[in-house]
């Protein structure tokens, strides 16, 4: 049986005017549907994703440890989400500290520290590896969208939904490290015998944003969704859980 997706459809296009909003779902049984799948919008802090990928593979290969330790400079302080940037120079933190710090709190400072370590352009390459062919990290987080004259870190709504899948599917690096993952991106959600849920958001100016999955007893859902201009941040929030509500209802997990 097909999933009848005109709920979905209906659910996007009712919360999507004066803004816009584009989202990726790939069904308990593996059957995908998109509105503005392929759009880029400003990634924010969902790029935190596969930064976290590329990071656990270094831990994969061999040259990075999570108990490794990293001494916070003044330098690497980032302005935006966190709470390192108000902390003292000199603080030593493991990169289990860092990764702990960049997915629950969404800190900006151990995430450019987490750049730096890994690299951008591995990071990138990393992203390529994956399928996600037309997102990128572009900048460091500088709690704000890129300015003329920078890049900007990109997202679409199907990327983001690929790449997830990877790590559901112990593809984005070894088990282990996938099911790490899967634990970090579950920080303080809460569970159930029936349900278990994990994303990771990103929110700027005009932007809000949430990336995860869903799972159930009929299976998981991965979804991803992208919006700009849809008003305050609650409004934009509640859309966006209305709508997840929607894919949920039409994939048969509630």
């Amino acid at each position: 049986m097909t999933t009848d997706w005109s709920q979905l459809e209906q659910a996007v296009k009712t919360h999507e005017s004066p803004g816009t909003i584009g989202v990726s779902v790939i069904s308990p049984r593996g059957e995908r549907w998109a509105s503005r799948g392929d759009h880029q919008f400003p990634a924010a802090s969902t790029v935190k994703i596969p930064i976290m990928i590329e990071i656990y593979r270094a831990i994969d290969r061999g040259t990075l440890a999570l108990d490794d330790t990293y001494i916070v400079r003044s330098v690497d302080k980032s302005p935006g989400s966190g709470v390192l940037r108000h902390m003292h120079t000199g603080l030593q933190l493991s990169f289990g500290d860092l990764l702990y710090l960049m997915m629950s709190i969404s800190d900006n400072t151990a995430t450019n520290i987490l750049i730096e370590v890994a690299g951008m352009d591995r990071v990138n390459a990393t992203m390529r590896e994956l399928g996600m062919t037309a997102s990128s990290l572009g900048r460091p987080m500088r709690g704000r969208l890129a300015i003329e004259g920078e890049q900007e870190n990109w997202a679409t709504p199907n990327d983001y939904t690929a790449v997830v899948k990877t790590i559901l599917d112990d593809q984005a690096a070894s088990p282990a490290a996938c099911q790490a993952m899967l634990t970090t991106l579950t920080l303080y959600v809460p569970t159930s015998r029936t349900y278990r849920w994990g994303s990771k958001t990103g929110s700027n100016r005009g932007v809000i944003n949430d990336v995860g999955f869903i799972e159930s007893p009929v299976g998981t859902m991965v979804i991803a969704l992208y919006s700009l201009k849809l008003g305050d941040r609650v409004t934009g929030e509640c859309a966006l859980s209305e709508i997840t509500r929607a894919a949920m209802q039409v994939t048969g997990m509630i």
